[in-house]
């Protein structure tokens, strides 16, 4: 009785342990994530790759990189394969990555429940920036327009506006050395943001994050007042229009196109009349 009772207790935990033994190959939390090297410099990919345990179909996986100081880098939705992983590549260095140090890596499958982590070491922007050209106390001036925008700054030093043509907006540097506040008077044939001829609001984006802002309007110009943090670099404020106006350039190219083709047919002596 005795030897059948043993018998049994040993067979029962043997089937208790190998139940609570993992199948081989298969992963243990939600979901992982990591990266193809430890580090990486200005201008190298950064291939990241990873698993999820359980496939939700339609559910893309949510890439978000972070830098040292915890402000957004970038962010991806990634579609997760019939093998259940996913990759994606993001490429170091960029206006939103310049600081050096440990940037972090957080993917996210549907919920907070299924997430994971991973850091990589950035060595930190090279590229010099741009020349502190046409700022004054008052003013700053903008590659392709004549005019100038008028701000005043505290709490930091304004050391550059540029136009970035693709996107519709203007790229203002600055240096913060405390919690500040840049008040711009934007002439709108400078920067505009209009939808059906009506005013549409601005987008404004300090350092990769969304912010607040006040604004006052006129006819000719919008007067915005956005408020900085501490150790901010970058205020990007995008619209539906910015300078060079392409509009103006292609006309400008249209209408050297047809003095060009009027020159060559006087030359050629082109006429659509036949010869006889």
């Amino acid at each position: 009785m005795k030897a059948h009772l043993t018998v049994f207790t040993l067979s029962a935990i043997l089937i208790v342990s190998i139940g609570m033994t993992p199948a081989f190959g298969q992963i243990q939390n939600s979901i992982v994530v990591t990266t193809d090297k430890s580090s990486y410099s200005e201008g190298e990919i950064i291939l990241v790759t990873g698993e999820v345990r359980d496939l939700y179909s339609g559910t893309p996986v949510s890439v978000i990189v972070k830098a040292p100081n915890g402000n957004l880098v970038s962010i991806a939705q990634v579609t997760v394969g019939v093998d259940k992983k996913f990759s994606t590549e993001v490429t170091a260095g960029g206006a939103l990555m310049k600081a050096e140090g440990s940037y972090t890596i957080t993917v996210q499958y549907g919920t907070e429940n299924r997430s994971a982590e991973t850091t990589f070491e950035f060595g930190g922007s090279t590229i010099t920036p741009p020349k502190n050209t046409g700022v004054t106390d008052t003013t700053v001036s903008i590659e392709g327009s004549n005019d100038l925008i008028g701000y005043t700054i505290t709490g930091g030093k304004l050391l550059s506006i540029m136009p970035d043509v693709e996107a519709n907006s203007l790229i203002v540097s600055i240096d913060a050395t405390s919690d500040g506040s840049l008040t711009l008077t934007i002439p709108r044939s400078v920067l505009d943001a209009t939808m059906n001829g009506e005013d549409d609001e601005f987008f404004v984006l300090i350092d990769g994050e969304e912010v607040d802002f006040e604004e006052t309007t006129s006819a000719t110009e919008r007067i915005l007042t956005i408020a900085f943090p501490v150790g901010a670099e970058e205020i990007e404020i995008i619209g539906t229009f910015v300078v060079p106006e392409f509009g103006t350039i292609a006309a400008m190219i249209l209408a050297v196109a047809i003095i060009s083709i009027i020159a060559v047919s006087a030359k050629s002596r082109l006429s659509i009349m036949p010869r006889y």
